[in-house]
Parts: structure tokens; sequence; C-alpha cells
């Protein structure tokens, strides 16, 4: 019986005479895609994110940075986008199963401008989960994926693969893809055993891109045959495809898109910072994409300085980029805080019988082991009062949180939002000490009880250790004898 071929929705992305970023795990971020689009890449697909993980994610308007963000439960960022690049950016999903991914495609259609399914790579945390590369030797399974997908959004569905050990395996498996209504195919000219140092196989390339009809996204010749931009158009003749796709050329220089050449390294490194610092990408992040630029000059005083740096402000003394940082930082800081006193001023018109007071918790302030929620549980229990009950919701704009603390069916919270739900509830139980005229356990304070408390604890902890610390070295010194006692002499 005839497979019938579905027929793909008509849209802005197209595919033909296009060259692309690839995806890249841990480079494919908002700076690198963004970067990429202003030095002339047509389409920039993100790194592979796994189903698993998006399925849980919720979407939030980041109304600072001016993006949209899909954030997990532990309120890590997974994908992060923006309206620039709304009709350039592919998703790309990794997943073994049907229904999975069309939960995540559906979750993000509406940002992106294509839903790709990654069927190529052979690392072991794309694999073991039947994802990636290992798909490839389930044909049936790429096949309800794909269908699954192409039925049910809107949006370009595409995948990208890895030649199979025979050209007719692989002609073979393009062609049933292609009749499952996908827009494209983006064929990696490898093996799944074969790495970046074996040569590209451009006419399995070529063979597939005259086996089928919809367009061929050639990739894998950074190593071998890319080195400028003009050699991109020479890889596309060579391979017969429609388009080119760039992974490793354009994450050392994303300035090979450029028609008029590449520009100075020191350039796009600043351009790439101003992106990170911009849309707040993970300093960490932020580290590994410039070390991938850096390459050979790792080495160099200012690479150390890149190796050693912790913050993105450290990152921009090393690039000479410190009165952006501090530009920058600024303007954001200013938004979040006109953010904060719209929500404050919402905040007051619903919440009236809640008492506020503008406080922030610092730590520096304690002494160790001392906290004011320490200090409003302790005087709850000596007049024989419920346990404080601590309610923490979170800002979608900034990800930052606020507490109210419920005593004596009082409520009270700091106008002031935190970066974490621990400092948020500190800050809480200082609101309500100080309404209540109760010491919290600040430095310079008339000793409480519970400090002393405390102090006794941490002596007979010092003295138990001191004699464990006894009891240790005799033992040790024991066991020194026996060991330095000759074998005769040892008791059997």
């Amino acid at each position: 019986m005839k497979e019938e071929m579905i027929k793909q929705p008509v849209s802005r992305l197209c595919f033909r005479s296009k060259v692309a970023l690839a995806p890249m795990v841990r480079v494919g971020t908002l700076p690198m895609r963004l970067l990429a689009l202003d030095y002339g890449a047509d389409i920039v697909y993100c790194e592979e994110l796994i189903d698993i993980k998006m399925q849980q994610c919720r979407r939030v308007v980041n109304e600072v940075l001016e993006t949209v963000d899909f954030v997990a439960p532990e309120e890590r960022v997974m994908f992060r986008t923006c309206e620039r690049e709304k009709d350039h950016v592919v998703f790309q999903m990794g997943t073994a199963d049907p229904e999975r991914a069309l939960a995540v495609a559906k979750l993000v259609e509406n940002d992106v401008a294509a839903i790709d399914v990654n069927m190529g790579c052979p690392k072991e945390y794309s694999t073991k989960g039947g994802m990636g590369a290992a798909l490839l030797s389930d044909p049936d399974r790429i096949e309800r994926i794909l269908r699954t997908l192409v039925k049910g959004v809107s949006k370009p569905v595409t995948c990208k693969i890895r030649i199979l050990p025979s050209l007719e395996d692989t002609i073979r498996l393009v062609q049933r893809i292609e009749r499952t209504g996908v827009a494209a195919i983006a064929v990696h000219g490898r093996q799944k055993e074969e790495r970046p140092q074996h040569p590209v196989h451009c006419d399995v390339i070529k063979a597939v891109a005259e086996a089928v009809s919809i367009p061929v996204i050639a990739n894998g010749g950074s190593q071998d045959c890319i080195k400028v931009h003009s050699d991109i158009e020479a890889f596309r003749a060579a391979t017969g495809a429609s388009a080119v796709m760039l992974a490793r050329a354009a994450m050392w220089n994303p300035s090979i898109f450029r028609r008029d050449g590449p520009l100075p390294l020191e350039q796009v490194i600043g351009e790439y910072i101003r992106y990170a610092i911009r849309y707040d990408n993970h300093t960490f992040n932020t580290k590994y994409c410039l070390c991938q630029m850096l390459r050979e000059k790792l080495e160099s005083p200012q690479g150390k300085k890149l190796h050693s740096a912790q913050s993105h402000r450290e990152i921009c003394e090393a690039f000479d980029s410190v009165e952006y940082y501090k530009e920058t930082t600024a303007m954001l800081e200013a938004r979040s805080a006109a953010e904060a006193r719209r929500h404050h001023t919402d905040d007051q018109l619903e919440d009236t019988d809640v008492t506020t007071m503008t406080v922030r918790f610092d730590r520096r302030d304690y002494p160790p082991q001392i906290t004011p929620k320490m200090f409003l549980l302790e005087w709850s229990r000596s007049e024989q009062l419920p346990q404080p009950v601590y309610e923490t919701v979170q800002r979608p704009l900034d990800r930052f949180f606020r507490s109210t603390v419920t005593v004596a069916n009082k409520k009270y919270r700091s106008t002031a939002w935190d970066k974490s739900k621990k400092l948020a509830e500190q800050t809480a139980a200082i609101v309500c000490l100080r309404t209540l005229g109760l010491p919290e356990g600040r430095i310079g304070e008339e000793e409480s009880n519970l400090v002393k408390k405390r102090k006794r604890e941490e002596k007979t902890e010092c003295s138990g250790s001191a004699e464990s610390a006894e009891e240790s070295g005799h033992a040790a010194n024991k066991r020194n004898h026996v060991l330095s006692t000759p074998e005769s002499e040892v008791p059997r």
C-alpha cells in the first residue's frame, strides 16, 4: 500500500538557499544565535533540549529582559528567546516519544519559527534515552514522532540525521522521512561512530539531496571544507544541498556568516559579551563560549583572566567591557525596580491586611547560626502560639521571591524582593519582629536566651571535638605502635 505524503503547512520560514547556525550543546544559546543573525545567518538553531525537561517548564514573559523564558521547576531557564529571532529560530529537541515531543512542540510553537528533532547526536547523554543517533536504528519510531509533530503543530517540522553505513539504507531512511511531511532534512555527512577528524562524506549528502524533493541542509564541513565565507557556497555545490549548516566554524568565529569577510576576533568577542550581559546569560555558559572562540589564545594573559573569572563583571574586566557592564546592569536594575514598584502598587490594593516594611536580610548583620526566623520561632513557642507560617511567591519578571509570614493570625512581609526563597523568609521574619518590638538577633543587640543557648551548644561541641581528637590521637598512637612493631612481636 502506498503511503500518503502529509502536506506541510505554508510557513514564512524557507529552507532553500539558506545558511544556518547548527544546533550545538552549550553554544547555541541566545547570545550566539543573535550574533549569528547579525553577521548574516538566515536560520539559527538552539541547542538540543530534552523533551522530559522541557515538558516540565512554564512559559514566562520576562518584562525586564524583553524575552520569553521557559523555566524549569527548579527555576532554571531552559530556553530563552526574543522577538528579534522569532522568525528565524528553530527549536531542536531530543526525544524518543511522539506524545512528549508534541507536548513540547505545542509549548514553544508560538515563539519559534520551526521545530526540529535531533536524530544525529552520538553522545551518550542523548543516545542512552533512545534519542539522537539511537533513533537511526528505529525508523518506525522516527516516523511516529515526525508524523505526530507534523499533524499536531502549525510550524514547519524538520529533523537532523547522520548518514548510515550503507548508502542504500541512508537513501531509504531519508525517503521514508520525507513521506512524513517534514519541511527539510539536515544531514551531517558522517556516520555516528565518526568524529570531526574523519572526512565528511560530501558524496553521500549529494546522493541524499538527489533522492528527495524537500530541501536538504548539508552539515559537517567545518573541519575540511569551510574556512571562510566563500567556502560555504563551495560546500553547498559539492553536496548538491539546498542549504548549509555551520557548527564549529561558527563556534570559533561567528562572523564567518559575513559576506564581507570575518571580523577580528576581539571585536566578535566584544559583541558576544554585550549580548550575554544584555540578556542575562548564565555566566559559565558565556565563559564556555568565549573559551571556544579563544582556542589557542587561552594561555595568553587575557585567556588566563577569562579562565579565572567567576562573574560577568570579571569577564568584562578581562575584555575591557566594564563600562558597558555598568551601564547595562544599571538599565536592567532600573527596569526591574520600575516593575517592582508597579507590582507593589498592585499588592497594596490587593492586600490591606498585611503589615509591610521595606527591609532586607543581610547575613553579615547576624552572628553565626543565628537568624530572625529562629528568634521568631523561639518567641512564638514562649508565647504558646502556633508555629509561624511562611507563604512565598515568585515574581515572573526576574524570578525574585517575597514571603509573607503569619503569626497569631496577623500577616507581615517586606516590600522588597529577594533572590532566594530562604532570604525572603528571613526578611518576612524581620518585619514581624520589628513590628512587635522584639529582638531579632542582630550583632550588637543585648544577648537573648537564644544567643546564650547557641553559645553554650558551640562550647559543648568544641569540648566534645577536643575530647574526640584526643581519643583519636591515642588510637592513632596505638595503631602507629602496632605498625612499627616487628612482625614477630605482633599478637596473633
